[in-house]
């Protein structure tokens, strides 16, 4: 079921409206059942995978849990049922007076409580505790490898098994034969937010959630299965199982969100889309000034895709009074590639940074790698160097996320090696900004580092969209070899799809876009300021969005969809 249809929109409305009208015991209980039904729509044989991934998660946290409770036991000296070779009783089993066997004072026992089944043994050793720690650390981390492992192997066999098997063909000269496999719907998505809760149960960061069925609706929560953003537990739990009373703002204020999304999506994303299809289409056409533009409108259809999609996302789980986390912080305002990263997909890069950054670079052999280098290059590099090893691992696996083809993953690669090389290279940086006196502070030199920043953003640009590797390189050697600025005068950009009133309908509305995120940047918030206006105000602004999307957008009601959708 796409975002972008009227049986979404229908959908959403009898979703809403029945969550605040049936008993508020039952909301999370009418949350799952509306997830399901949406993940349904979709094929029932996805169902399967998203089952799967859930009861495996759910159970492998409850194992973790049972050998943490079996370990704390045998580390306190505790047994069952047996102490020294005598059997306790239980609660009913206490002994009686007998006259004929025990003398008249024999007073009788205190009951032995329940709890009696496990009985103290004298404390362990530091050295028998230890040994005792490291076995149950063992088994847990087989526990979660085991769990891991099998979901994102269903992930892997399910995306990119027809690109190992092509790749070995080719490689190889065998005929391993493609399969016709399906992709479930947001596999990437609830995949990684499964995984990310059963690692930090695994690390103990809170307990696992006992019932099955709300688990079940943590990983399905329908406004985020397609694109994100990939939530953590502990911040979403207390929401979705939450009860909730009718808010009329709060209500107002998510479709005002959706509204101002459907708008970057449909006005600006899909009408900037048809030049970059056009292009990147027929990219042996192509070359120079119009190649560049189709990857700087490429930008303008990623930004209202993206952002606009995530907006959507985020007001709908708000009408349910239910706050996503961020996913999208106006990246083309970077001053760095690092700094695009941490604005650009944020929960993909947080997930990244706590579930391998973090890890391999906090490993022992990277800490005995990063001594070796402070010892034979220098402190800088032996500090910095594991960072960037670890940085380029990230990003390998941020290009083999985004899809199975060697372009993404040359895309991922190209965003680690500028991060590790201006890390790598900052000492030289610094000292060149300070021997030619660049005035690292002011607003010239901040619209300079975003200009830089944007124009290597672009150029990540070619890889991501191209329909091959094969073709980005095309087309960069086509923007250089065949670049001249002909174009700009003989009408040659308006044979691209977009005539001269699209044009300026388009410029029109990414001005709106470009201001709106520029006051939002300057701290303003928009949907604050908004909120306080008079009613009329307020709904002068909805009705003028409403009315710019039939008016000035590209609708395609029965298809089409957000392009993060496909991961």
């Amino acid at each position: 079921m796409s975002f972008l249809s009227m049986n979404f929109l229908l959908f959403l409305s009898v979703a809403i409206l029945g969550y605040y009208v049936i008993p508020k015991r039952l909301q999370w209980v009418w949350l799952l059942l509306f997830s399901y039904i949406f993940y349904l729509a979709s094929g029932t044989t996805a169902v399967v995978f998203i089952l799967a991934t859930t009861i495996t998660t759910f159970l492998a946290g409850l194992i973790l849990e049972y050998m943490d409770g079996k370990m704390d036991r045998e580390l306190n000296g505790q047994t069952a049922g047996k102490l020294n070779g005598q059997t306790t009783g239980g609660l009913n089993s206490q002994t009686t007076w007998n006259p004929d066997t025990q003398p008249e004072k024999q007073t009788i026992p205190p009951p032995v409580p329940s709890s009696a089944a496990t009985t103290s043994t004298s404390p362990l050793t530091p050295e028998q505790k230890k040994a005792v720690k490291a076995r149950f650390k063992r088994n847990k981390k087989w526990i979660a490898a085991a769990a891991l492992l099998i979901n994102f192997g269903i992930l892997a066999v399910l995306k990119y098994r027809n690109f190992a098997v092509g790749n070995i063909n080719q490689l190889f000269g065998t005929d391993f034969a493609l399969g016709k496999l399906i992709l479930p719907l947001g596999i990437s998505f609830y995949t990684f937010q499964s995984m990310g809760y059963l690692i930090d149960v695994y690390r103990g960061k809170y307990a696992p959630d006992h019932n099955l069925f709300r688990f079940a609706l943590f990983v399905s929560f329908f406004p985020q299965i397609l694109q994100g953003p990939i939530g953590r537990y502990d911040r979403l739990s207390d929401q979705l199982f939450g009860q909730r009373t009718f808010c009329l703002s709060r209500i107002e204020s998510g479709l005002q969100l959706m509204l101002w999304g459907y708008f970057k999506k449909i006005v600006i994303a899909d009408r900037a889309a048809v030049i970059v299809n056009q292009v990147f289409g027929n990219y042996e056409s192509y070359g120079g000034i119009v190649v560049i533009t189709a990857v700087l409108f490429y930008s303008i259809q990623l930004y209202g895709d993206f952002s606009g999609g995530m907006d959507v996302v985020m007001g709908a789980a708000e009408c349910f009074g239910i706050s996503l986390d961020a996913n999208f912080k106006r990246p083309y305002f970077a001053r760095s590639i690092s700094d695009f990263w941490h604005r650009w997909h944020i929960t993909l890069g947080t997930w990244m940074k706590d579930y391998v950054f973090y890890p391999f670079s906090l490993s022992k052999g990277m800490n005995k790698f990063g001594k070796y280098c402070k010892n034979h290059c220098g402190k800088h590099i032996g500090r910095v160097l594991p960072v960037c090893i670890a940085n380029l691992l990230v990003f390998f696996l941020v290009g083999v996320w985004h899809g199975p083809a060697w372009k993404y993953i040359v895309y991922g690669l190209y965003n680690g090696v500028i991060i590790a090389a201006s890390n790598l290279f900052a000492p030289c940086y610094q000292k060149a900004a300070k021997s030619l006196r660049v005035p690292a502070e002011s607003r010239a030199w901040m619209v300079v580092q975003i200009l830089r920043t944007f124009i290597l953003v672009n150029i990540s640009w070619y890889f991501d969209m191209a329909p091959s590797l094969g073709a980005a390189l095309t087309m960069m050697k086509n923007t250089v070899s065949g670049f001249s600025l002909s174009a700009l005068t003989d009408g040659s950009l308006l044979d691209l799809g977009l005539d001269k009133k699209d044009s300026v309908a388009l410029a029109l509305s990414c001005g709106v876009l470009f201001a709106v995120s520029f006051f939002q940047e300057n701290h303003m918030e928009i949907r604050k300021t908004l909120a306080r206006q008079p009613l009329a105000a307020r709904w002068s602004v909805y009705l003028l969005l409403l009315f710019a999307i039939p008016l000035l957008g590209q609708i395609n009601l029965t298809g089409g969809g957000f392009i993060y959708a496909q991961f």
